[in-house]
């Protein structure tokens, strides 16, 4: 569990940190800049993969529609959701929705515990306070809400995968299925335009997503999630701002608030008290007459 926690941990934070590089790329054509991102991605996994050895698993029906809707929700539409929320209302109010990603997994997992699902509502609250309480209008909402769909469905629909595939298959075809689908979005919306030279400034921004954000933040999310479950795992989504808000700190970038402070402080009392959930229930039977 130890490694579980960890690696969720450094996994969400890392995500987070995308907010710090994001000016590096801002200029490019956002939906070729995403099929850039997972194409470097998906042909790094895909190294790993066959270094390895981890030869291709033949899919049931079933897992095949698993792996489609985690690629075509957790990440396509998840991307496209960001992009045109923030066109319509802005970035505050997409991150403050997201932000109730730790209570949407919480309740998606099954019955939570009360500890639980107390610790989740306080990230929730932490990450809105850090992430600025978002204000907007109804189709901002609303692709903010297919947002947060899309980030749910990224963690529930790899479940199922995980045990067969493992962490690093699940990221390979995945990203890698991605890349035609963001291409095919990035045709329809500029044509040809949405592909060009990059500069070396947006080279080194495309590198760090495609690397950091992309292979080591999803190897280490996926390797955590069965470990700690839907519910467990989710209240680490809360340090997707407060990864943003050190980032902008030490690159010199934005100054945190008193209330960014707060909400980071928040996040982490509630994945404290979250985590706290199973210790208290298997304390309470191994009190009862039955525990033993």
């Amino acid at each position: 569990m130890r490694n579980g926690i960890v690696g969720a941990a450094a996994a969400m934070f890392l995500v987070g940190t995308l907010a710090g590089v994001s000016g590096l790329v801002d200029g490019y054509p956002l939906y070729g800049g995403q099929a850039v991102r997972y194409l470097v991605a998906a042909v790094i996994l895909l190294a790993i993969t066959r270094a390895l050895g981890l030869r291709f698993v033949r899919l049931t029906a079933r897992e095949a529609l698993c792996l489609g809707g985690l690629t075509l929700l957790g990440l396509v539409m998840f991307n496209v959701c960001v992009v045109e929320s923030t066109r319509a209302a802005g970035p505050a109010l997409v991150g403050t929705v997201l932000g109730t990603v730790p209570l949407a997994l919480a309740l998606a997992g099954g019955r939570p515990a009360p500890r639980l699902l107390a610790g989740a509502c306080v990230v929730v609250a932490g990450a809105t306070l850090a992430t600025g309480l978002g204000s907007g209008n109804l189709p901002g909402l609303l692709w903010a809400l297919g947002a947060l769909v899309g980030e749910v469905s990224f963690s529930l629909l790899a479940i199922p995968l995980l045990p067969k595939l493992g962490p690093i298959r699940v990221s390979a075809y995945s990203t890698a299925l991605a890349v035609p689908l963001l291409a095919l979005i990035g045709l329809a919306e500029a044509g040809t335009g949405m592909f060009r030279a990059p500069s070396w400034a947006e080279v080194l921004g495309f590198a760090y997503l495609a690397v950091v954000v992309t292979v080591v933040a999803f190897f280490l999310w996926y390797s955590s999630l069965p470990r700690l479950g839907p519910g467990r795992a989710g209240l680490f989504a809360g340090l997707i701002p407060v990864g943003a808000i050190v980032t902008g700190a030490v690159l010199g970038v934005a100054t945190p608030s008193t209330y960014d402070l707060l909400g980071a402080g928040l996040v982490i009392a509630g994945i404290l008290l979250g985590l706290t959930a199973e210790r208290s229930r298997a304390v309470a039977a191994v009190g009862s007459p039955g525990g033993a």
